[in-house]
């Protein structure tokens, strides 16, 4: 009997990132839910890969506060409360408003355009009413002000929170997104002016700002209390499956 060689380290990094990606992705985007069980053997068979990758992208993915893992029984969607809402902000008002006054003093040209483009791509959706795609876009003008930041320390900071930040903004996609698009803009243009004091000022309002809306919204979203043993018992497998 013969048997098919293990993948060279590189096609298993590919296979991981595309399931990590993959998975990210529909997390973020809501099309897996806080506190849904993720069964590995039919992810797995849907994504196109084994289980050892799949394994490597859950640990990731859990590094990140996406997922939670249960030894010896199974992986579910990280419950997402109105006490992480509340810690989100926390951090945001204090780590984030750093970023923007360093991306003002730091920024290139190219910096610029990202975030340029980020607001250009939220105001055209805006205008289509696709609330995901707003929400992605304006999630992305805060990525492209942290890499604009030029400090790779904060930007390792904030690296772990960028997927909650971005879930955040699909979470609350139903908040006044007009608001937020013209917000971005004002900061853009003080980030362009290089006017740090500015930019820092307008970035602690547009954080403190949706901090009391978005945990209104927790309320229609938010995870009741979950055990995440209980979720992923096998018994579970028949209700609660990616």
């Amino acid at each position: 009997m013969t048997t098919s060689p293990a993948p060279a380290d590189g096609a298993r990094r590919s296979l991981r990132e595309t399931a990590y990606e993959a998975l990210k992705a529909r997390i973020i985007g809501l099309d897996l839910h806080p506190g849904q069980r993720l069964v590995e053997r039919d992810i797995a068979a849907e994504l196109g890969v084994s289980r050892v990758p799949l394994r490597e992208a859950l640990h990731q993915l859990e590094s990140e506060g996406l997922v939670v893992l249960v030894p010896r029984q199974g992986a579910l969607v990280a419950p997402f409360t109105r006490a992480d809402v509340e810690q989100l902000f926390e951090v945001r008002e204090s780590v984030e408003v750093l970023a923007f006054r360093l991306a003002a003093l730091k920024r290139s040209d190219a910096d610029l355009a990202a975030m340029g483009a980020a607001v250009d791509a939220a105001r055209d959706a805006l205008a289509r009413h696709d609330d995901a795609a707003t929400a992605a876009a304006n999630a992305g003008f805060h990525a492209a002000v942290v890499h604009a930041c030029g400090n790779p320390l904060l930007r390792s900071m904030l690296a772990p929170l960028d997927a909650r930040v971005r879930w955040l903004f699909h979470l609350t996609k139903q908040r006044d997104t007009h608001e937020q698009c013209e917000e971005h803009a004002a900061m853009l243009a003080a980030i362009a002016a290089r006017d740090a004091d500015a930019v820092a000022l307008l970035a602690h309002g547009h954080v403190t700002s949706g901090r009391e809306p978005s945990l209104a919204l927790a309320a229609s979203w938010a995870s009741a209390p979950i055990d995440p043993v209980e979720v992923t018992r096998t018994r579970n497998r028949g209700r609660q499956t990616a």
